[in-house]
């Protein structure tokens, strides 16, 4: 078996300029208001030991004029772990480049986007647990050494081609870090984990957000929305523009405490920020079930919910809130969650 090294001279082209791959994430996704992300630390709110700990390690790399060490991000969705992404690569002033795990369905993709990846490039890839194995298997190396091999026919006449890639730095996201292998999880060097935001967190995130779109949010009408919210900018975010719609059809924009709770009650959100999904959820376990256990397989057959639905989207907040519990025998209802089942929390309407 015949192996070459091909080492890097001219800097490859910019991901920006390659229509072929998975274009950068822009600031402002699609469906979200021009300006709503942060573009800097400075105006990110939350996670404060997270930030803290990545502008320490984004100094000493550039005090050392070297590439950061991969980073791996955990969390529920929608705390901003895309949007931690594109501040460390505008902190470090590299390009970015973003991808989710589902996407790189075979070895090719990514081999793709590696071969032709610009120095020092912060790679996102978004639902990392989801990567296949074989696509896995070639971010060992390009991880651990900077290098992808290629192997050319089989048998016999089978070769080796090693291609050695620029430093780059690849920032990994996952809702469920235990998915990770422990190869590829042992290959970050840099350890993240992001929480629910506070009540309070959310109403400084809402007050901005509500001044890019240009109208007025008062502090109650921000608390009563950051309360119901989940502990999640992303859901606060998205109730604030429904909110402004209710205000703008229904009271000439002038949003209130009592507008904003009419507003949600229409979305079908509660006084603890459980919407229909939820309660769907709750009640069948409560009905159906007798309160659980039950599994998440039947759970979701009888739903006709994906089971990474429930999961990802409906399990953390109820277990958060000491609605749910998780046992050996499956799911069940605390004595808090058959508490919520009598006192839904929406007046007019039933579980």
């Amino acid at each position: 078996m015949r192996s070459t090294d091909t080492e890097w001279t001219d800097p490859a082209p910019s991901p920006l300029d390659m229509p072929d791959l998975p274009s950068p994430e822009s600031p402002d996704s699609p469906g979200t208001a021009p300006g709503i992300r942060p573009r800097s630390f400075d105006e990110y709110v939350g996670q404060e030991a997270v930030i803290e700990g990545l502008r320490i390690s984004i100094e000493a790399a550039l005090k050392r004029e070297e590439c950061l060490d991969h980073i791996l991000l955990h969390g529920p969705p929608g705390l901003g772990k895309t949007t931690l992404a594109s501040l460390i690569a505008g902190a470090m002033d590299v390009p970015f480049l973003t991808t989710s795990g589902p996407v790189l369905e075979k070895g090719g993709d990514l081999v793709g986007i590696l071969s032709r990846i610009a120095p020092r490039t912060v790679l996102f890839i978004d639902e990392i647990h989801r990567i296949p194995r074989a696509v896995e298997e070639i971010l060992y190396g390009a991880m651990e050494d900077f290098a992808i091999d290629v192997i050319f026919d089989r048998g016999p006449s089978a070769r080796t081609f090693r291609h050695k890639l620029p430093p780059f730095t690849l920032v990994g996201a996952t809702t469920r870090a235990g998915l990770l292998s422990a190869p590829l999880r042992d290959r970050f060097g840099i350890f993240q984990d992001l929480d629910f935001y506070r009540p309070d967190e959310l109403v400084r995130i809402l007050l901005r957000s509500a001044g890019v779109l240009g109208f007025s949010l008062p502090n109650e009408a921000a608390l009563e929305i950051g309360c119901r919210s989940r502990g999640t900018p992303r859901i606060a975010n998205r109730l604030l523009r429904r909110v402004r719609d209710y205000a703008q059809v229904r009271a000439n924009g002038l949003v209130t405490r009592e507008l904003a709770i009419e507003a949600l009650r229409i979305e079908g959100i509660d006084d603890l920020g459980l919407n229909r999904v939820d309660r769907k959820v709750l009640t069948t376990i409560g009905t159906v079930y007798g309160g659980g256990p039950v599994g998440v397989e039947a759970l979701a057959a009888t739903l006709q919910f994906e089971v990474d639905t429930i999961i990802d989207v409906v399990e953390p907040f109820l277990l958060k809130e000491g609605l749910l519990a998780r046992t050996p025998a499956g799911r069940r209802l605390t004595e808090y969650g058959q508490k919520r089942l009598a006192f839904p929390g929406i007046s007019g309407e039933e579980l």
